[in-house]
């Protein structure tokens, strides 16, 4: 068993699109749709790490620094927090669930849907080339796109990102304490940046690929880039969290 098991399961997660592509005629509508659907399983975890978010207070002022991506003031804040008021502040960050979990369902959901809807509007056209025909206008035609994904062997893939990200929740999350290295707040703006830069980066790539005629090496290119940015997320993400 290597070291960072739950990387390995990611890439091992990553890689089933490449099935898509190679065996179930998936175009690039289909794997970027697959990507967006990702997007919702990543919020529904992280609303799991809120719920069962339980900080040490001790080891939140020693990570204070990368948990604040080093601003000195900010950190600096955090651990006069902590140690003014420390077990208050275990007690708060309890009582700001019942506003920062409905806030987040509601924000990073309005996130989601619009980040959807963009997907839809701007590589819809390409769905009908080996991928997914689209039956009519949004919302309906959205989610008549969204289904033919999954129909198109795409309920495995997510089946797949699913069983990643549940692991890397109950592997590190829970398994080595990370619910104890971290707070309501900080987990509420945790999805957002790499979520925002892995699907610009896949956008870009998916144009790219459009206008070159969705060559499938270009697509396997795109599903190998995608891993590679994960991964790194990934690894960073549980590096701040680290004991």
């Amino acid at each position: 068993m290597t070291r960072d098991t739950s990387g390995v399961v990611l890439i091992l997660a990553n890689l089933v699109p490449l099935a898509g592509v190679l065996f179930w005629d998936w175009g690039i509508f289909n794997v970027v749709v697959l990507y967006w659907l990702e997007n919702v399983i990543i919020g529904v975890i992280n609303i799991l790490k809120m719920f069962t978010c339980a900080p040490d207070m001790q080891a939140l002022a020693n990570k204070a620094d990368e948990l604040t991506g080093k601003r000195p003031e900010q950190a600096e804040k955090l651990r006069d927090l902590i140690k003014n008021h420390g077990n208050k502040a275990a007690l708060l960050n309890h009582g700001a669930k019942f506003f920062f979990i409905p806030f987040f369902t509601v924000h990073y959901g309005i996130f989601c849907l619009v980040h959807g809807m963009f997907v839809f509007v701007l590589l819809g056209g390409s769905a009908g080339n080996g991928g997914i025909i689209c039956g009519g206008p949004p919302p309906d035609g959205f989610t008549e796109l969204v289904r033919g994904a999954l129909d198109a062997g795409g309920i495995w893939a997510a089946l797949a990102l699913v069983a990643s990200h549940l692991f890397s929740f109950f592997h590190n999350y829970l398994g080595k304490g990370e619910y104890r290295r971290t707070a309501v707040p900080l987990l509420m703006a945790a999805p957002y940046g790499r979520v925002v830069v892995l699907h610009i980066a896949i956008l870009f790539g998916a144009f790219a690929t459009i206008m070159l005629g969705s060559p499938v090496f270009l697509l396997l290119l795109l599903i190998g880039g995608k891993i590679v940015l994960d991964l790194k997320f990934h690894r960073r993400s549980h590096r701040k969290l680290s004991s």
